[in-house]
């Protein structure tokens, strides 16, 4: 198996290689279950954040990774957009996303009284990873319909073409494979 090595910080990680389409494949960064890489990671890039009042992230990968930065910056809470309208939502904002890892047309919701709670708040916007910028699109189009104030978006990673970006925070560059 093809694999890309990753190095973070003092980490370094060997990603498999996977084809998402007949011409492109990614280098497979899952954090899910890498205690190691998000509380190493976490600090390194709070150190780069400007000056916020809210973190929130899309379900799910991001989540494990926003936690650790909420508890680094002091943070009694985070806030995350979900996948799907859940029953104990009430009247919840939603957008569509399309991503390049998602096979089909996802959602993105946020409960009222989340909303409501980010209001006027200055938030950053966190992933895992950033490349095509549809889910953070996506993301960014929810909390702005709820009124906050995007001061940062931020990613461990920057893929492909996200990593020549000038509005996005992020660690380490990860490249495409054609």
């Amino acid at each position: 198996m093809n694999t890309y090595t990753l190095t973070i910080g003092s980490l370094t990680r060997e990603l498999p290689i996977i084809p998402i389409s007949d011409s492109l494949s990614i280098a497979s960064f899952v954090i899910l279950g890498d205690t190691e890489i998000v509380s190493v990671t976490a600090p390194m890039l709070a150190d780069k954040l400007p000056e916020v009042d809210v973190l929130i992230t899309a379900e799910a990968k991001g989540i494990p990774f926003v936690h650790e930065l909420a508890k680094y910056l002091g943070m009694p809470r985070y806030i995350v957009a979900r996948k799907s309208i859940k029953a104990y939502m009430e009247d919840p904002l939603v957008r569509e996303v399309n991503s390049i890892t998602t096979q089909k047309e996802q959602f993105l919701c946020l409960d009222r009284k989340d909303a409501e709670f980010i209001k006027g708040k200055r938030v950053a916007l966190i992933d895992d990873v950033i490349s095509s910028g549809e889910s953070l699109r996506a993301l960014a189009e929810l909390v702005e319909s709820a009124g906050a104030n995007i001061v940062a978006q931020a990613a461990i990673l920057a893929e492909g073409d996200a990593a020549n970006r000038d509005d996005i925070i992020f660690l380490e560059k990860l490249p495409l494979f054609e």
